[in-house]
Formats: C-alpha cells, structure tokens, sequence
C-alpha cells in the first residue's frame, strides 16, 4: 500500500504549499506588515504552527488594506499576539546578528562568520551582507542548524545567494580557518579594541546584558 500511497502524499504536499503561496500573496496585497509577520515567526522555529495559519486566515478575510492592518496588529487576539510575540524575537535576533558576527577571510578570500542563532535566521540576512559586502564573497556557518548561507561570485556579474548544508564541520565555500589564534586579521582586531577600550567605563554585567554570553564565544575582541 505504501507504493500507492506515496504519489497521493506527494500530491497533497504539493496542493497544500500551492494554496499557501496564494495566502501568502494575497496576504502580501492585503498587509505588508502581516506578511513579514508571518515569515519571521515561521523562521521562529516555534511550536506556533496553528496560530500562524489562523493569522494568516483571519487577516485573508479582512475586505480592505485597513481591516487587514487593524486585524494584524490586534494582540487581543490569541492568534495574532503568539504571531507578533515570536516575529518580535526574531526580529531582535536578526538585528543582534548583524551587530555581531565576525568576519575574516579563508585562505580562498571568503569572509566566514559563525553564529548559533535561536532561530533560523539565516534567509535574512542575505540582503544586508550582499549589500554591505559587494562583489567579495563571503558566507555566514549557523552552526546549530548545519547550515551554511554564502554568496558567491558567478560568471560576469551574476550573483549566487544561497543556503547549503554544512557537511561535518566542513565549510563549503571553502575550508575556513578556525585557528583564532593564528588569524592576523583576528589579532589585528582584538587591538584595535584594546586600543579604544576606556578601562575605567567597563562594565561586564551592562555587556552581559546587551551582548548574551551565546554570542560572545564567537566575538573575537572577547
């Protein structure tokens, strides 16, 4: 029975993640914010799966782009505060992120950076680092997950933004150096930040607080 049921099982996949793409688009006409808001708490990873499938029907049905933001943003709703609460934390950690990576060139002049993000948070940040770094490849490892978000260059001027698998502790844009301690562009960094550290002004517990002890094994001025 297995063998028939696989094609059946297939074909449901297939309807289900087509009918969603049309909420989403719809969603999308109907609020920007509320689409957002449905693929940040998706990247959540949170056991939310419920609410967010009720958010996105209840803000479907609204008949304009008013009712639709008046909907979305409505936190006495059950639904729509589980949504906002864990795009919330997301968007906390995309902005964290950014701030905090670290990068350094592989001996193939890939910029790598390692992180173990809360969530998977990857697909957004390929348009900040694409923008911030131009045409010099680099990728970002999420070490938690094993997965890998690199951008390199293509033949002329295309360009490849993509996520793959990291197999074992491999890196695949190109054997990263772990070494810390025999990185220069490392060294050359953690001395910049001794040079402007005022020793008087240091205060490790405000640093906990805005700097959580997950990211700072990955902080190399630390």
């Amino acid at each position: 029975m297995e063998l028939f049921d696989a094609p059946e099982h297939k074909d449901a996949n297939e309807a289900g993640t087509f009918a969603l793409s049309l909420q989403m688009a719809n969603l999308f006409e109907l609020s920007v914010d509320a689409f957002y808001a449905v693929v940040h708490a998706r990247m959540s990873e949170l056991p939310i799966q419920g609410e967010i499938s009720r958010f996105i029907e209840k803000v479907g049905k609204a008949r304009d782009r008013a009712e639709a933001s008046r909907i979305a943003s409505d936190r006495g709703d059950p639904d729509v505060l589980a949504v906002l609460k864990a795009t919330r934390k997301v968007q906390v950690e995309i902005h964290r992120i950014t701030g905090f990576l670290r990068f350094s060139p592989d001996p193939y002049g890939v910029y790598t950076a390692r992180c173990e993000p809360d969530y998977f948070i990857l697909p957004a940040l390929a348009e900040h680092f694409t923008l911030r770094f131009g045409e010099t490849p680099w990728a970002i490892i999420d070490e938690k997950r094993g997965l890998c978000l690199c951008r390199q260059n293509g033949p002329e001027t295309t360009v490849s933004v993509e996520i793959r698998l990291v197999p074992g502790s491999t890196n695949p844009a190109g054997a990263a150096a772990k070494n810390e301690d025999k990185d220069s562009w490392e060294d050359l960094w953690r001395l910049y930040h001794r040079s402007v550290c005022i020793e008087t002004r240091k205060n490790p517990g405000l640093q906990r607080q805005f700097m959580p002890e997950r990211y700072q094994k990955y902080l190399n001025e630390l």
